[in-house]
C-alpha cells in the first residue's frame, strides 16, 4: 500500500483509494493488475481529488493560531555550572517537580522522556547549552526550548520559550487563562532553576 497525502492510498491490484474510499473505473470495476491501459478520465478524477486533499491539508495549517511565551531569569553562576545542574533532559524533575524517566535514549537528540507517567516529550533540537522538545501526541504543535547564555562577566541567563497553537480555545478569556497558567508554571520553574544553580 502506498500512502497518499492526507490519508489516501493506492493498493496494488485494486482500485485507487482516497481517504479510505475506493475510486472506481468508469465501468465501476476495480483496476486489475493485468490491465495495461488506463482510461484518462480516472486520472482526471484522481488529480482533482489530490488537489482537493492538498487544499484541505493546507487549510488546516491556515486555521492555526500560534502564540508564544518567552521567559528568562538572571543567575549568579556561569553557564557551564548552570547547565550542569539544570540542563539534563530529565533534570526537569528537580525544577518542575515531576517524575521523569527515559523511555527512549538517554538525554541526547531524539531521546523521549515521560513526565508524571503520562506525558511524552521528544527532544527535537540540541546545542551545547540548549534543547528543544515537543509532545508528539499533542494536537496543538506544542514546543518548548530551554537555553542558557552568558550574562555579564560571571553570570548567566536562563531562557525558556514556548510555542503552541491556541486555536482550539474559542474565546479570548480561555486563551488568556491558558497563557496565564503556562506563564505561572514556567516562571516558578525558572525560579527553581535559579535556586538550584546558585546553591553551593
Amino acid at each position: 500500500m502506498r500512502p497518499w497525502p492526507c490519508g489516501g492510498h493506492i493498493r496494488a491490484g485494486e482500485g485507487l483509494e482516497f481517504a479510505g474510499l475506493p475510486l472506481l473505473m468508469p465501468n465501476n470495476k476495480r483496476l486489475l493488475p493485468s490491465e495495461k491501459l488506463m482510461n484518462i478520465r480516472p486520472l482526471h478524477r484522481l488529480a482533482a481529488l489530490g488537489a482537493l486533499g492538498l487544499s484541505l491539508c493546507a487549510g488546516t495549517a491556515w486555521s492555526a493560531e500560534y502564540t508564544t511565551i518567552n521567559l528568562n531569569i538572571e543567575v549568579n553562576a556561569p553557564v557551564e555550572a548552570v547547565w550542569k545542574k539544570v540542563g539534563g533532559f530529565c533534570d526537569i524533575s528537580a525544577w518542575l517537580k515531576l517524575t521523569c524517566v527515559y523511555t527512549s535514549g538517554s538525554g541526547d537528540l531524539g531521546s523521549v522522556r515521560r513526565l508524571a507517567d503520562r506525558i511524552d516529550e521528544v527532544m527535537v533540537g540540541k546545542t551545547l547549552h540548549s534543547y528543544t522538545y515537543t509532545q508528539p501526541t499533542s494536537t496543538i504543535l506544542y514546543h518548548g526550548t530551554l537555553d542558557v547564555v552568558a550574562a555579564g562577566s560571571k553570570g548567566s541567563r536562563i531562557n525558556y520559550s514556548l510555542i503552541w497553537d491556541q486555536s482550539p480555545l474559542t474565546t479570548a478569556e480561555a486563551k488568556e487563562a491558558d497563557r496565564a497558567q503556562r506563564t505561572k508554571i514556567f516562571t516558578a520553574a525558572l525560579e527553581a532553576m535559579k535556586t538550584l544553580s546558585e546553591a553551593k
